[in-house]
């Protein structure tokens, strides 16, 4: 069985898209309808922008949607076996399993981009990459740390992103240093995203997810919130709404997918990040990736 993965904020560069929109008057028709859904020419950033204009949060999200759904919809009877995506990856999953149209996606991806925006202003926060130290002892430190931090994405065994408060996070680096990680990274993020700084974020998508409408989708979807697969639109939306102040469990996610008969992972969209992680949690799959 085939599972196919897609990338969530951080795989972006320039020039992604290009070769799909110069190729097929199909793709580019696609492209052009998301340049008028946004209000503004997202082709443009995504073709020629600088590294900054593109690490826009409000830019990022749709553009890497854009390019995982249209790669998807390339390819020829497109029938999968199982989904999953990585936090904003887990949109381009919904639309490529038939839940969520190609136009509603977008236009939810967008308003999560820019929800999630307006709640990185509201309060000053951050994340940090943590590598080569247990699970446990990662959630222990941020339980015990003053102020807002906590495990945000399960990358694989062994490196965890923590979010929250930005004290709280090099306060939580300092100790799990102590403790024995290898590293703790402060990454260059705009906010605490899958924290509880998240609430004012999620408040303002609840209404537009309750708005759209959702098909059962054609196989199983293996939401972040809770690692394993639903087919319900009713649960599909109210994991997707949690997801914002919740972790990514991608660790569980990929053992769940292989435990349920997954022997190859098919990474669509910018990048490689998910071929690493997933060659990392389940060493025995094949990894591919469209890119």
């Amino acid at each position: 069985m085939n599972a196919f993965v897609f990338p969530g904020q951080g795989s972006q560069f320039t020039g992604m898209g290009k070769a799909l929109y110069e190729s097929n008057p199909e793709m580019r028709a696609m492209f052009e309808r998301a340049n008028e859904i946004l209000g503004f020419r997202i082709t443009d950033v995504m073709f020629e922008g600088s590294a900054d204009e593109l690490k826009q949060t409000k830019v990022t999200q749709p553009a890497v949607f854009l390019h995982s759904v249209i790669l998807a919809s390339s390819i020829p009877d497109f029938k999968p076996d199982m989904t999953a995506g990585h936090s904003l990856g887990e949109f381009s999953a919904l639309v490529a399993a038939k839940a969520l149209s190609f136009e509603d996606g977008l236009k939810l991806v967008s308003i999560r981009a820019n929800a999630m925006q307006k709640a990185c202003e509201m309060q000053p926060s951050t994340m940090a990459a943590v590598l080569g130290i247990d699970t446990e002892t990662v959630e222990k430190v941020c339980k015990e740390t003053s102020g807002v931090v906590v495990a945000a994405n399960y990358n694989c065994d062994g490196q965890i992103v923590i979010s929250g408060e930005v004290d709280a996070v090099n306060k939580a680096c300092e100790t799990l240093k102590e403790a024995g990680a290898k590293r703790a990274i402060v990454l260059q993020v705009g906010g605490a995203f899958h924290s509880p700084l998240m609430e004012p974020a999620r408040k303002m998508l609840a209404e537009a997810i309750e708005n759209t409408h959702f098909e059962a989708p054609i196989c199983p979807v293996y939401q972040n919130v809770d690692a394993v697969p639903h087919t319900d639109p009713k649960e599909i939306k109210a994991n997707l709404l949690m997801q914002l102040t919740s972790p990514v469990r991608w660790t569980q996610s990929v053992k769940n997918m292989v435990r349920d008969g997954a022997t190859s992972f098919t990474e669509i969209g910018p990048g490689a990040v998910l071929q690493g992680l997933v060659k990392k949690i389940a060493p025995e799959v094949q990894t591919s990736g469209m890119a």
